[in-house]
């Protein structure tokens, strides 16, 4: 509901004044400490189930140098949390990305971006998921089933409708199962050392007949985007910035300690694994490396115990990103993106729990249908280059705000800037390159959903533009609850 500052009654909408001069309403629930923001943000991280499910594709295409793509990984991601922080303080913003971009590189970059988000994010939703039933059939052989997955979906998505403080705490309860579980893994790892530390840095895949052979440079980089994918969710704290309290002075600092965790808890549990295998071959040879690795160092039992932990990080990584999605579609809704039947029911908040409770429930119904209709390979794909995308205009926004003044507001700066903008742009650029090279579809298809978002702007948007995407000011955080 974009209004000066009056409260609303759920479900009322009413056009935005001039741009500049109007605010969002806070409909939302300003409730979140700045502690409670990690730990929603680390859930949607979900370190655990970024290290079974995401890294044993790094570890299976490039063997020890997982840890080079890893370490490259981290320091693109340390450039990409300056920019997020000096960005998100300046819009602290519940539709995240596409208002910043909006806001910096115009309306219809904002919009493509959105378009683009609504499809990769689903798809990563379906992704995240059927790690779900994978996990749950190690324990029991009649959940390794998408239906699992659907139900569980279905499930979080009821649950992520409730209020965002009791949400920032149940998901920090799963967070510290998961935690439990990476530790497990890093500490068999760092028990049973059994492979030199000259490992880490030689890139090795499976070759025929079972035998390692050597893989080149630029696969290796093009392993850094699963690394950034492995690590992707820190930026996530904006998100939920009309949720937290004192937003424009916290959520820069959110993000900075939640890449700070995120790192220490994926990086220490990939090297543990990689340097206490006790062979290369059979890690890099077969479907389910950590698996493989846990009854190699831990037996049948400690596997199965540690897969129930993996699929609860799972669970918790749904719940979290549910909410974070639903923000994402109710921000699109407030800002009148859609034809207004849609608008009115997806901008609305629930009066006692201060959630967008439609916007959310269409979350899960669009990720459960993901499941259900398209493979595994298909949302893989859809998603696979959004990150890249997704990182370059965030560096480009970080970049064009600082110079335009449009980014005065924040209460963060970056240090040593222009040099974090430019060197996320590029090094971005370099990843998209051998990204084309090692598998040039996914970047493709990204490339295309991304276009769609132009035409619908400038033939919907544009001609509306007096009442439709005006972008408001964050809501005032004085007196809020």
């Amino acid at each position: 509901m974009n209004v000066e500052s009056a409260s609303l009654a759920p479900g009322t909408y009413l056009p935005c004044g001039p741009p500049g001069t109007a605010k969002y309403a806070q409909d939302l629930s300003r409730s979140l400490t700045f502690k409670e923001n990690i730990l929603i943000t680390l859930s949607g991280v979900t370190p655990a189930s970024s290290v079974f499910i995401i890294a044993p594709a790094a570890i299976t295409g490039i063997g020890g140098a997982a840890a080079v793509a890893f370490a490259i990984a981290a320091l693109i991601g340390l450039v990409i949390a300056f920019c997020y922080a000096e960005l998100s303080s300046a819009f602290p913003i519940a539709g995240g990305d596409y208002t910043i971009i909006a806001r910096t590189l115009g309306k219809p970059y904002g919009l493509a971006f959105l378009f683009l988000s609504m499809v990769c994010i689903i798809c990563i939703l379906g992704v995240v998921a059927s790690g779900v039933s994978t996990y749950l059939g190690v324990v029991w052989k009649g959940m390794d089933s998408p239906w699992t997955s659907i139900v569980v979906i279905l499930a979080t998505a009821v649950v992520a409708c409730f209020n965002i403080k009791a949400n920032a705490w149940v998901t920090g309860i799963f967070l510290f199962l998961e935690v439990a579980a990476l530790a497990v893994l890093a500490v068999l790892g760092l028990v049973h050392v059994s492979q030199p530390v000259s490992v880490l840095w030689h890139a090795t895949t499976m070759g025929p007949h079972g035998i390692l052979v050597g893989a080149s440079a630029g696969l290796v980089v093009s392993f850094t985007a699963t690394a950034l994918f492995a690590y992707n969710g820190y930026n996530s704290a904006v998100y939920y910035a009309e949720e937290t309290k004192r937003a424009r002075t916290t959520i820069g600092r959110a993000v900075l300690w939640s890449l700070a965790i995120t790192v220490a808890a994926e990086f220490i549990p990939v090297i543990a694994v990689l340097l206490g295998t006790p062979s290369m071959s059979g890690l890099l040879g077969t479907a389910d490396p950590m698996s493989y690795f846990l009854r190699a160092r831990g037996g049948s039992v400690v596997n199965e115990i540690v897969s129930i932990g993996v699929a609860i990080a799972v669970i918790n990584a749904l719940l979290a990103n549910i909410i974070l999605i639903g923000r994402l579609f109710y921000s699109s809704a407030r800002d009148r993106t859609w034809p207004d039947w849609i608008n009115r029911p997806l901008a609305s908040v629930h009066p006692k729990l201060r959630t967008p409770v439609a916007a959310t429930l269409v979350v899960g119904v669009a990720g459960g249908l993901c499941v259900w209709l398209l493979p595994f390979n298909v949302l893989l794909i859809v998603s696979g280059a959004y990150l890249l995308v997704q990182y370059l205009l965030v560096g480009l926004a970080a970049l064009v705000g600082r110079i335009s003044g449009s980014t005065r507001k924040a209460a963060y700066r970056m240090p040593w800037w222009p040099i974090p903008p430019i060197a996320m742009v590029l090094a971005t650029v370099v990843v998209i390159y051998e990204s084309v090279i090692a598998a040039w579809l996914p970047v493709a298809v990204t490339l295309g959903i991304f276009a769609i978002g132009f035409p619908y702007y400038f033939l919907y948007l544009k001609p509306r533009a007096a009442d439709r995407w005006t972008l408001p000011e964050p809501a005032d955080e004085e007196n809020a609850e």
